[in-house]
Order: C-alpha cells, then structure tokens, then sequence
C-alpha cells in the first residue's frame, strides 16, 4: 500500500516506519528538522513529501505518532486540506479521547476515516517490530488494517469501537506511572530512613509488586536512570489526560491528580527533559539524600 508518516523521526515512529517501509509497503513521509533520523528511511527508498497535505492528497493509509493532541491536530488539519478519497488516517500518539472524537467527526464530514491505534512498549520495540498496539475502530475498519499494523506489531488489541484505543492507552498509562511514581517515592522514604534500597527490590522481585517497571526502576541503583526511555514530560501530559478523562466521567481521580503532582515537582526541579526513572533523582532532591550512585 501507499502510506504516509508523520512522525518518523521519534523513538517510536522511526521504528513503525522502518518495518513498513521493510515489508514492502510504499512510504511517504515528512521530514521533521531533524534529518539524520530519517535518512536510513529515504536511503531505503521512502519517499520525503513536501507537506501534510501533499501526504493526505497521495497515501491511503497516513500514521501520525507525534507527541500528542495539538500536534495531532495540526497534522490532521494538514492532511484535511485535499484528503484522497478513502484516505484512512490512524493516530498512533497518547491523544485526549475528547480530540479524537472532534477530529473523528471533521474527518468524517470529508468521507476521511480517522482510527486511534495507540503504543505500548518500547522503542527498542518498533525497531524490532514487537510493539502492542491497541485499536479503537469501527469492526468495518479494523480487517484492512490489521496487516498494516502487523508490520511492527506483535500483539494486536481491537479493544473497542472509535476513541476506545486512546481511552485503554490512557488507562495503561496511569498504570504505569503509578507504579514508577510509587516507586520512586518509596526509593526516597527508605533511603532517609537508612535502609537498603536493594534489599527491597529483592524482596520485591519475589513478591507480587513484581513487575517490569519495578525492575526497571530499581536499576537506578546501579546509577542507570535510562532503563525506561520514556520523557518524564510526557509522561506527565499523558497523566493530565488522563485526570481530564476522569473529570470528564464526572470521577474523582485522586491517585492521578497525585501522580500528576508527582511529575509535576520533577519536571519543576529540573527532569521533565530526562527519562521517568529520574523521579528517582527529584527524590533524591527532596530527601536530601543519596539514592543512585554516581
């Protein structure tokens, strides 16, 4: 198929990307300023388009996996200017629910299909072509992409109809800082109180706190703040997604407005450009202690 990319410069996109261009699909993409991470793609036959709507105009399928909603926006209204007919466009960023649905109903008006198709994993993920992918679509949709998606996904969700892919990926989302912010927080207590820190990751490591990100997180330990290479800010925008979620359910999200606040004070002490395990650092900051070798 013919199809463009937004985004294919980022940790996530340049992957995606890659394993579309490698299984034999026609890539169009737009280059952002920063070229060196896309020249293995043109250097592989991937086609630079001019602009979003010379990307919209051309490709039958466009993936945008940018940083989040105001980005994606701009990039719909983009491929919105003289969309092809059928044009399928899939949203593979954290983005508000509240958006998407917006977006979905302008792109409709123009016979355009919008499908939130967000990611899970890692980067190291999208190279290797081993991300889960969860799909908010129509069932009428959800055939003609799943090969596509299959390019650099392992494990497939259809998790509901339009919108619900964004929803669950926020959900995971609050999960998984949850578990980082906590972490981080009880790295900070014990090591004000003089206990050894790797003693409850072992103990941990037995137990049912077990899990990946408490791995990840514990190799701070080790002076590793780079086990989990996700921006600590937007982990933070994705927390405040999630928050607008809840208030727009009529809930209280009082563990997410405190993660959120988590994040907030690292980003505040100096972290938001550095990965999330560096919530290990603000705790340092605030314990005035010393927690991650150096």
């Amino acid at each position: 198929m013919r199809i463009g990319f937004i985004g294919a410069s980022g940790l996530m996109g340049h992957g995606m990307a890659k394993n579309l261009r490698a299984r034999g699909h026609e890539l169009h993409l737009t280059v952002h300023r920063n070229r060196e991470r896309v020249a293995d793609l043109l250097a592989a036959g991937a086609v630079e388009a001019e602009s979003f709507e010379a990307l919209g105009g051309a490709c039958e399928i466009v993936f945008v996996c940018v940083t989040g909603s105001p980005e994606v926006e701009a990039a719909v209204a983009g491929l919105l200017a003289r969309p092809r007919e059928g044009l399928v466009i899939v949203d593979s960023s954290t983005s508000e629910p509240a958006s998407t649905a917006a977006l979905r109903a302008r792109c409709a008006a123009l016979g355009v299909t919008l499908v939130d198709a967000p990611l899970a994993r890692s980067a190291a993920d999208a190279e290797r072509g081993t991300l889960n992918v969860m799909v908010g679509a129509e069932p009428a949709d959800f055939p003609r992409l799943e090969p596509v998606l299959r390019c650099f996904a392992e494990n497939l969700f259809h998790v509901g109809g339009p919108g619900a892919g964004h929803t669950v990926k926020l959900l995971y989302n609050f999960i998984a800082q949850a578990i980082c912010t906590a972490t981080a927080e009880a790295f900070g207590v014990g090591a004000r109180a003089g206990v050894d820190l790797r003693q409850l990751v072992a103990l941990g490591t037995v137990g049912a706190i077990n899990s990946g990100l408490l791995q990840a997180m514990s190799r701070t330990l080790d002076g590793d703040v780079a086990a989990l290479p996700f921006a600590l800010d937007n982990a933070r925008k994705d927390i405040r997604y999630y928050t607008h979620l809840g208030e727009a359910q009529a809930l209280a999200t009082p563990v997410g407005d405190a993660v959120h606040q988590a994040l907030s004070l690292a980003s505040a002490l100096g972290h938001g450009a550095r990965f999330v395990p560096s919530l290990v650092e603000a705790q340092e900051q605030l314990a005035r202690t010393t927690i991650i070798p150096r």
